[in-house]
């Protein structure tokens, strides 16, 4: 029997798993419509949550997922630092667990603008793009700014890269509990998803390495702007509409994370003890 003071993480991951399930769904089907001409938008995250506020029950549905999204932020940045996962101490399972620290930061972003969206206190028109560009203008101005953005560049397409790897090799499920009949439908339907998710990693990643080599920041895209950049190939309609597809797979992928995951949360004290050991190390 699990102890009763581990069962909230575990609620706030699987909650988390649906959320950003949900929000790839909503940025992979408005993608997919505008890609085949039947309406949509080609937006990020934030674009896609600002659709609710026009739909029954939109503030409603903005304010759960906001909750899920601090849930999922939560979790990232717990897992990262406890390693819940159990991954080591190797110089890649690190960088994995630093990423979802990152990760958890982005996230925790998301769900703010979630809950002000369903508050009234904001109208969601800010522009990702702009936010994008004023941290990279920002970081660019710094001592080896130009160095420092190409870095996380190069960062973001390893781990677009690390995603098409995951997807192709059809190691998906390897943090999943299911049956043989939920595999096989679950496995190609994550596979899709995150090929199409390293797709758009490799594509942001690249848009910074270019601003890094021109030290413009202009060259930045978000979310959004990354896949209308696809528009501008041959057939790029497909291109687009395939890729949104993908993420919409990767987003219902998200919850069969939900059901599925296996999670290891830690002990509050235990957690506790090793936030401790980590600030105290990094001090020392």
């Amino acid at each position: 029997m699990q102890s009763p003071s581990k069962a909230p993480f575990e609620w706030l991951a699987r909650l988390g798993y649906g959320a950003r399930g949900l929000v790839y769904c909503l940025v992979g089907g408005l993608a997919v419509l505008a890609g085949v001409g039947a309406g949509g938008q080609t937006g990020g995250s934030r674009s896609a949550l600002a659709t609710l506020l026009d739909q029954p029950f939109g503030k409603a549905l903005l304010g759960m997922i906001s909750l899920g999204l601090a849930g999922f932020a939560a979790w990232r940045t717990v897992e990262g630092v406890t390693d819940a996962d159990h991954r080591g101490s190797s110089r890649s399972s690190l960088g994995v667990r630093a990423a979802h620290i990152g990760s958890g930061a982005i996230y925790a972003g998301l769900a703010i603008f979630a809950l002000n969206l369903a508050l009234g206190r904001s109208s969601g028109s800010g522009s990702e793009d702009r936010a994008a560009r004023d941290w990279t203008a920002w970081l660019l101005s710094q001592p080896f700014g130009q160095w420092l953005v190409g870095a996380i560049g190069l960062g973001v397409i390893g781990a677009g890269v690390g995603f098409v790897l995951k997807g192709w090799r059809g190691q998906v499920t390897a943090y999943l509990t299911c049956d043989a009949a939920t595999s096989r439908w679950a496995v190609p339907l994550g596979r899709v998803g995150f090929a199409a998710r390293g797709v758009v990693f490799v594509l942001v990643g690249g848009f910074l390495v270019l601003a890094a080599l021109h030290s413009n920041s202009r060259e930045v895209k978000g979310l959004g702007s990354a896949l209308e950049s696809l528009r501008q190939h041959p057939f790029g309609w497909l291109l687009l509409a395939v890729t949104a597809a993908g993420l919409f797979a990767f987003g219902l992928f998200g919850f069969v994370q939900a059901r599925y995951r296996r999670i290891h949360p830690p002990d509050l004290e235990e957690a506790t003890r090793s936030v401790r050991a980590q600030v105290r190390s990094t001090t020392t």
